[in-house]
């Protein structure tokens, strides 16, 4: 090997993970020549992976492993170990779950070198298994390559709180001092990207996806991302953005620290809000309490920026209100795309509102918003019969906006929610019902098309003065209509068919094709029950 290739540690962190954090290891090894070492930094842990990591260091001449001496409960204190002990011109983490894809240091180290930045930054994706789908995370700020003076130029970097999808320069994390906080300290890379971002580094953006993000849903322990159910987990989140917060307003960046306020109101904010009614009273009760005590923190400015997005209005209900309270329509007002669901409530003076009891919350920027940016409503049905399905959709009006656009059509698709392929689409016409407050279509829907899996459906609403606008389906409809139903099928004999509705309330579809299929879902739902 030659030694002036070797520029770069990659420090991999793990405790209690035997069953991945040799595939972590052996992802980073495979980088080639520019990883002159690994550092992994066994959390003491107790299932054998210390023992596993030795073995490998055996073999391997650049892996070096790191016992501590008492677990630290998190992140952090492991990864501020590798920082510590690096040797390399550049450092990376890695975490043991987690993999990084070939050619990820390479691309990096390109781009590092080349520009002679401090920081070099690249796409991480985040891989569902044990399907196998994988989502972009921050796609846009990765679209091109991109070469930032410093960070206040692009305020987006505020967005991407992730540690592990960078390359450091080893020198600029120890002349400024820059570490993840110690101990148990869930979204530590929170503060550690304030830190990073408040030293005002050049960066480097490269399209190249750089890391692969493991999320396993049904691990018997949860990444602390996944296991939100606890109001520990919210308060957390809290005081992760607002030490980022203030860390960055510290400095002098007060358009990034606004930008981490903008971050949490269209991020945290809606991804906890969809879940809302998944939980208990008393996390209902002491969320609102929380979210109430930090919002109230934030400036007028904050709220300013884009008052209509989802987010923002979600915020200023929230504040409205001493108590948990609309839940079932903030809920979907935080999807992707958002929903904003009857009634329009107006005021005395005809101004739009949230409702006859929040007059404060104002709508008013709807009036002045382009149809397409607008939080449209459409009520979805689908009824599966043995002589057709039949798809139903309503599309709401919305304080003479959509009315204004002129609906004239939506397309139909139902997307597989693994594969992301597109199963079965169609166009229907919009018509306008008899009082003009709603416009209805109705299409047919060939299930034998779709075959067996998870759809997710998907529309898209073709206005007269030729914009259109990207919607979600509310589901219609209880018990009566969301259950399971077995119709007859001249491909498969028989198709197992079940609408529902998701933790956002949209509108989705499980098939399961033949009488293979139908057992198959019939024998999951009783092991559960068993469990």
């Amino acid at each position: 090997m030659n030694p002036h290739h070797a520029k770069v540690s990659v420090v991999v962190i793990g405790y209690d993970d035997a069953a991945h954090v040799a595939d972590a290891v052996r992802s980073a090894l495979a980088q080639g020549p520019a990883v002159g070492e690994v550092i992994a930094v066994d959390d003491r842990s107790t299932d054998g992976s210390a023992e596993l990591l030795d073995g490998l260091a055996a073999a391997e001449p650049r892996l070096r492993v790191i016992h501590r001496p008492a677990n630290s409960g998190g992140c952090g204190s492991p990864r501020n170990d590798g920082i510590d002990a690096a040797t390399g011109r550049y450092l990376m983490f890695l975490d043991s779950d987690d993999v990084l894809p070939p050619g990820a240091v390479d691309a990096l180290l390109a781009a590092a070198e080349a520009h002679r930045v401090q920081v070099a930054s690249g796409l991480c994706v985040r891989r569902e298994l044990p399907s196998g789908r994988e989502v972009p995370w921050e796609r846009a700020l990765y679209a091109r390559p991109a070469l930032i003076s410093r960070p206040s130029r692009r305020l987006r970097l505020a967005h991407d709180t992730l540690c592990v999808n960078k390359l450091y320069r080893t020198d600029f994390l120890r002349e400024h001092g820059i570490r993840f906080p110690e101990g148990r300290y869930p979204y530590e890379d929170f503060v550690f990207t304030a830190r990073v971002l408040a030293a005002a580094p050049r960066i480097a953006l490269v399209p190249e996806t750089v890391y692969v993000w493991h999320v396993r849903r049904d691990a018997d322990r949860l990444s602390i991302s996944l296991d939100r159910a606890g109001i520990a987990n919210w308060r957390a989140r809290t005081e992760a953005n607002r030490a980022a917060y203030e860390i960055l307003l510290g400095a002098g960046e007060k358009e990034l620290a606004r930008a981490v306020h903008a971050k949490f109101l269209d991020h945290e904010l809606r991804m906890y809000t969809r879940e809302l009614e998944l939980r208990t009273p008393e996390y209902r009760s002491d969320w609102w309490d929380l979210t109430r005590v930090y919002l109230s923190t934030f400036e007028a400015a904050d709220f300013a920026l884009n008052p209509a997005a989802p987010g923002r209005l979600v915020a200023r209900v929230i504040l409205a209100r001493p108590a948990p309270c609309d839940l079932p329509r903030l809920k979907e007002l935080a999807a992707r795309p958002a929903r904003l669901l009857p009634p329009y409530a107006r005021d005395g003076d005809g101004t739009p509102v949230w409702s006859p009891d929040l007059p404060d919350v104002t709508l008013e920027h709807f009036l002045g918003r382009p149809a397409h940016l607008l939080p449209a409503a459409v009520d979805a049905e689908l009824r599966p019969r043995a002589r057709g399905t039949r798809l139903r959709l309503r599309l709401h009006e919305l304080y003479g906006r959509m009315a204004e656009a002129g609906p004239a059509s939506v397309d139909v698709e139902f997307v597989h929610r693994e594969q992301r392929r597109v199963g079965l689409s169609g166009t229907a016409a919009l018509v306008a019902d008899r009082y003009g407050d709603s416009w209805s279509a109705e299409t047919a829907v060939e299930l034998s098309a779709l075959g067996a899996g998870t759809w997710d459906l998907r529309l898209v609403v073709r206005f007269r003065d030729g914009t259109s606008r990207e919607v979600s389906a509310h589901a219609l409809g209880g018990p009566g209509l969301l259950r399971r139903r077995v119709v007859p099928d001249a491909h498969h004999g028989v198709l197992l068919v079940q609408p529902y509705r998701t933790h956002a309330g949209a509108l989705g579809l499980r098939t399961a094709s033949g009488w293979r299929g139908m057992t198959e879902v019939v024998s999951r739902r009783l092991r559960r029950l068993l469990h």
